[in-house]
């Protein structure tokens, strides 16, 4: 087994290079660090283009979910994002927090801050910065965020809870978090577990749905909410590097779901909000292939 140093040293490497490549090749693949598929629909993305504060170019098509559209942002708040990226998710919560308000983007790797700097740069955005660290060490002070966001990340880091533990250290007293992250429901085969373009492509990182919504509560959580919930359907081509074609078939119909979740969670104290739920968003099957909407 690899040590979570070696893990990480692997998940940066790979998105030191996701950094320059083209949109349409991360939309195609499992967070832009699989062999791109040859079906023709976004395979873990959400739409942001209809988003207010939406910047093109800072959007490299990495994430599972809209966490900033659930997040309850309000004007002069601090927003924290995990993973920020190119600075996506930190220039939509922006729009939410006003000039008043300040965006913190957390990313271990530079190239993606140094991309996320210069779109930060040329929109003038002075409240909007990104600082450079592990998320599960975050280069940020206790009770610091109002808000935090993140969008397909946790799922990166070998030490989920760790990252948990983060998380409730740097929100404020009845602050909150809004994130989207890929889960299971039941085991992945071992040569999808073990490789490391599946891990870098969100897919073997990831943990149990119900040990995920366990972390949260044990950390302290309070108001632990699944505000949307999509099926993951990964394209057979995809699958047939990994696996022969009876181990696919078994597979596909063994049981095994991996889901796009977005989570609220509240840290206990003074201001509590109510957590947004879009049943439509919790009954959607769309992301199969058959469904031909994605």
């Amino acid at each position: 087994m690899k040590s979570e140093a070696e893990i990480k040293k692997e998940v940066q490497e790979r998105y030191s290079s996701i950094a320059t490549q083209d949109k349409a090749v991360n939309a195609a693949s499992c967070c832009g660090a699989t062999t791109p598929s040859n079906k023709i629909y976004n395979i873990m993305m959400d739409d942001y283009t209809q988003t207010e504060g939406y910047v093109e170019d800072a959007d490299l098509g990495l994430g599972c979910g809209l966490p900033v559209q659930f997040a309850h942002i309000k004007e002069g708040d601090t927003v924290i994002d995990l993973g920020s990226g190119a600075g996506n998710d930190c220039f939509v919560a922006r729009h939410e927090t006003g000039i008043t308000g300040k965006v913190i983007g957390i990313d271990f790797t530079p190239a993606m801050i140094q991309k996320a700097r210069a779109n930060a740069e040329q929109l003038g955005y002075n409240n909007v910065e990104f600082r450079e660290g592990d998320i599960d060490d975050m280069p940020v002070n206790d009770n610091t965020a109002d808000v935090i966001v993140s969008n397909c990340v946790l799922n990166l880091v070998p030490d989920k809870q760790k990252v948990i533990g983060e998380i409730f250290r740097v929100l404020k007293p009845g602050g909150h978090f809004s994130i989207s992250d890929i889960v299971l429901v039941g085991e992945l085969p071992e040569s999808l577990k073990a490789d490391a373009e599946m891990y870098a492509g969100c897919v073997a990182g990831a943990i149990q749905k119900e040990d995920y919504l366990g972390y949260i509560r044990e950390a302290g959580f309070k108001e632990v909410t699944l505000q949307k919930e999509k099926p993951i359907t990964i394209p057979e081509d995809i699958l047939s590097k990994y696996l022969v074609q009876d181990e696919i078939e078994a597979f596909n119909n063994g049981g095994t779901g991996i889901f796009s979740v977005t989570v609220f969670a509240a840290k206990p104290g003074a201001k509590t909000v109510k957590p947004k739920i879009k049943l439509s968003d919790l009954q959607s099957d769309c992301c199969s292939p058959e469904s031909g909407c994605c």
